[in-house]
């Protein structure tokens, strides 16, 4: 008999085994068209008086003289014939464990926190805010789309420094971020020295190549021009360029007069007046085009939310995958108790042994 050419089918594709993932398969499904012949034996061993040889011993279940009292040798039989034909199909538990290696980026905030960012010149549902409240809970949000990135935090204002090195936790990052408050450095806009202390947080040789930085890039937030700090921006920005570190500026504020803090009362609230906004949008223009980056403007919470929705598309993350089939041959298991009942069914079957009576001799 020739046997059709099948491909391996699932069976039950998917199905949830107790305790175990993946799912079952058959190997040579083939082997399953003989389950037909069993009900088909049967009913022809039914009709003809011949014994039909297909398995072992199958032609003594017609003996009459071994004929037993029960049918359950011949259920045994077929049981065990049945099961072995699912073991020739060879099933198999396939597990699917897929290791995701994610190469994710480094990338720094450098965020303003000059007096300046306290500037009510925002809105969120009709109320007013200042530009920290507004830019806050986006950059919380930035931070939670990409687990797979290494995220530190530079903060400048008239000085600049380390608030969060690069790290994956983010959950810690979370709550730095929350701490950002205007104030806790001298006053001023060292837009430069922002930059240049997150570039040096990127300082690390295991992702460089040739001398250029690998995986990395800035993001600079300000409302101001740049009129503190040791480090010119545009040599800060040179540097960017020199290891191809993309720069992304964003403009926060309004253009034209804002209100802006000028004085503290005594029960903590700040005194209000009008000024004129002071960013130097060319500046911050000149660092992303030399660098590679973007500029955005950023003058509602829209807007800020836009820019950085911008550069998470512009970064993405490049995912490599690596699928491992873990294969279980589920042969032995069938196979084992099939010929078992059919070893069973044999040994029943078989004829009594018959006593003879022994003849005392006598001489």
């Amino acid at each position: 008999m020739s046997l059709p050419a099948f491909s391996p089918l699932p069976l039950l594709a998917s199905l949830p085994l107790p305790g175990f993932g993946g799912q079952l398969l058959l190997d040579s499904p083939e082997w399953l068209l003989f389950i037909v012949f069993i009900p088909l034996i049967l009913w022809l061993r039914s009709r003809r008086p011949a014994p039909v040889v297909v398995v072992p011993f199958s032609a003594a279940w017609h003996r009459p003289s071994f004929r037993t009292s029960s049918r359950w040798p011949s259920l045994l039989a077929s049981s065990g014939s049945l099961l072995l034909i699912l073991a020739l199909a060879r099933p198999q538990h396939v597990d699917d464990r897929r290791e995701v290696r994610a190469e994710g980026y480094d990338l720094v905030l450098a965020i303003d926190i000059s007096s300046s960012m306290l500037s009510e010149d925002y809105e969120r549902r009709g109320d007013r805010i200042n530009r920290l409240e507004a830019i806050r809970p986006v950059i919380q949000a930035f931070v939670r789309k990409r687990p797979n990135d290494r995220i530190g935090i530079v903060v400048f204002s008239g000085r600049a420094y380390t608030m969060a090195p690069l790290t994956l936790d983010h959950d810690w990052l979370d709550r730095q971020i929350t701490r950002l408050k205007v104030g806790v450095i001298e006053d001023g806009t060292a837009i430069g020295d922002g930059l240049g202390v997150a570039l040096t947080r990127l300082e690390q040789a295991a992702r460089e190549s040739k001398g250029r930085r690998l995986g990395a890039f800035v993001i600079l937030l300000t409302d101001g021009a740049n009129n503190r700090g040791t480090l010119n921006p545009l040599q800060a920005s040179e540097i960017a360029q020199s290891r191809r570190i993309p720069v992304y500026t964003i403009g926060a504020g309004k253009e034209g007069w804002v209100p802006v803090p000028v004085a503290r009362r005594t029960d903590g609230s700040y005194v209000y007046q009008q000024q004129f906004s002071q960013l130097d949008e060319g500046l911050l223009r000149v660092i992303a085009s030399q660098t590679g980056g973007g500029f955005f403007r950023a003058d509602d919470v829209d807007t800020v939310e836009k820019a950085f929705s911008s550069i998470d598309r512009a970064q993405k993350i490049s995912f490599q995958a690596r699928s491992h089939l873990l294969t279980t041959e589920l042969f032995p298991w069938l196979a084992g108790p099939g010929l078992a009942c059919l070893l069973v069914s044999a040994l029943a079957l078989l004829p009594p042994r018959r006593h003879v009576p022994v003849t005392p001799h006598t001489p």
